[in-house]
C-alpha cells in the first residue's frame, strides 16, 4: 500500500498502511476487546489518542472517534479536522462535540470534567506508561495512599497503558500522520507539566535509569495492595464503632474511605487522611462527633457512627 498523505487541518488521507509491522507489534501489547466490539475512542489529535484509534481498528473493534473541542485556543475547533481526516482513512465514525470551559483557576480538573461528560459512558482513553507514572508522582506529592500511588488504574477502558509515548509517536511517524500539538502540554502553570519536563528527567539522571518502567512497576504493585486491603476492609462495618476502633488502622482507613465516599462525602475529590483520622478518633470516643470534608459530619451515639450532610446537621442544631 502507498504511504498516505499526511494528517493535517483539511488534509486528506486516502489510506492508511494498518499492516505496518510496527501496528502489530503495538496491538500485541493493548487490551482491546474481542474482534467486532463496538468502542467509543476519546480522540484529541495528540499522538496517543490517535494511535489509540488506529490500534482499536487494527485490533478489528467498531471504532467511533469522539474529539471534544473546549474552546480554549483560537482555532481549537480546526483540530478536530485532524481527528476526522484519520477515522475517515480507517473506516470509522467520527462525533464532534464542543464544551465551554473558559480559562480561570482549576483549568486542567475542570476540562476533564467536562470532557468526562461530553463523551460516552465507557470511552476508550489513550493514556499510557508515561501518563500513569506522572500520576503515580503527582498522587505522591498530594500525600497519597494505596490507592493514590496506584496513579492509573488498569481497566478495559484505557488498553495503551503498557504503551509508551514513544511508541505512540512512533506509530504515528510510521503511518505519516501529524498529531495535534497542544502548547498547553508545556505550560509551566500545570503541575503534570513539570512533573514531565523537570521532574522525570531529574529522576533518570540521579537513578541512571529510565524512572518510568519502574514507576509503574511500583504501581502495580500498590495496586495488588489497594485490592487486598480493599477485601480486608469490606469485612468491617465501618458504621460499627467497636469495630473500626479494634481494626487495624489501615484496615479501617480503607473502610472509613469508602463508607463516606459512597454516602457522598468528597463531592467525587475523595477523602483525605486528615478527615480519615478525625472519623477514628470519633470511633475511640475521643470526641463525639467531626466535621469531615465540605460540612459533612460524622458522629457517634450508643456505639453507632452516622454520617450526615451539612443541611441535616444544620436542621438538627435549629430544631
Amino acid at each position: 500500500m502507498d504511504r498516505p498523505g499526511r494528517a493535517h487541518r483539511g488534509g486528506l488521507i486516502t489510506a492508511l498502511p494498518l499492516e505496518h509491522p510496527l501496528v502489530a507489534a503495538l496491538a500485541a501489547r493493548c487490551s482491546f476487546p474481542p474482534a467486532g466490539s463496538s468502542v467509543d475512542c476519546a480522540v484529541s489529535g495528540g499522538a496517543d489518542s490517535l494511535a489509540l484509534l488506529v490500534l482499536a481498528v487494527a485490533s478489528g473493534c467498531d471504532a467511533t472517534a469522539h474529539h471534544v473541542d473546549h474552546g480554549l485556543r483560537p482555532g481549537s475547533a480546526a483540530e478536530g479536522d485532524v481527528v476526522a481526516v484519520v477515522a475517515e482513512a480507517l473506516g470509522s465514525g467520527f462525533r464532534p462535540v464542543r464544551v465551554d470551559v473558559g480559562d480561570g483557576p482549576n483549568l486542567e480538573a475542570r476540562a476533564r470534567e467536562a470532557r468526562l461528560r461530553a463523551l460516552p459512558r465507557g470511552a476508550l482513553t489513550g493514556h499510557t506508561a508515561d501518563d500513569r507514572a506522572e500520576t503515580v508522582l503527582l498522587h505522591l506529592l498530594r500525600g497519597a495512599g494505596p490507592d493514590g500511588a496506584v496513579g492509573i488504574a488498569r481497566s478495559p477502558v484505557r488498553p495503551l497503558l503498557d504503551l509508551r509515548r514513544s511508541d505512540t509517536e512512533a506509530l504515528c511517524g510510521a503511518l505519516g500522520l501529524d498529531p495535534v500539538e497542544d502548547p498547553s502540554n508545556r505550560d509551566p502553570r500545570f503541575r503534570r507539566n513539570r512533573i514531565r519536563h523537570e521532574m522525570l528527567p531529574l529522576l533518570a539522571s540521579i537513578g541512571e535509569r529510565d524512572p518510568i518502567p519502574v514507576l509503574n512497576r511500583q504501581a502495580d504493585l500498590f495496586a495488588d495492595v489497594a485490592e487486598a486491603l480493599a477485601q480486608r476492609a469490606a469485612e468491617i462495618d465501618p458504621t460499627a464503632a467497636a469495630q473500626v476502633a479494634s481494626a487495624p488502622r489501615a484496615e479501617a482507613g480503607v473502610a472509613i474511605r469508602t463508607w463516606l465516599t459512597r454516602a457522598g462525602v468528597g463531592d467525587g475529590y475523595g477523602v483525605d487522611a486528615g478527615a480519615v483520622a478525625r472519623v477514628l478518633d470519633v470511633a475511640h470516643g475521643r470526641v463525639v462527633a467531626t466535621e469531615v470534608v465540605g460540612g459533612w459530619r460524622v458522629a457517634r451515639s450508643k456505639g453507632v457512627l452516622s454520617v450526615r450532610p451539612p443541611d441535616a446537621w444544620q436542621d438538627a442544631d435549629h430544631g
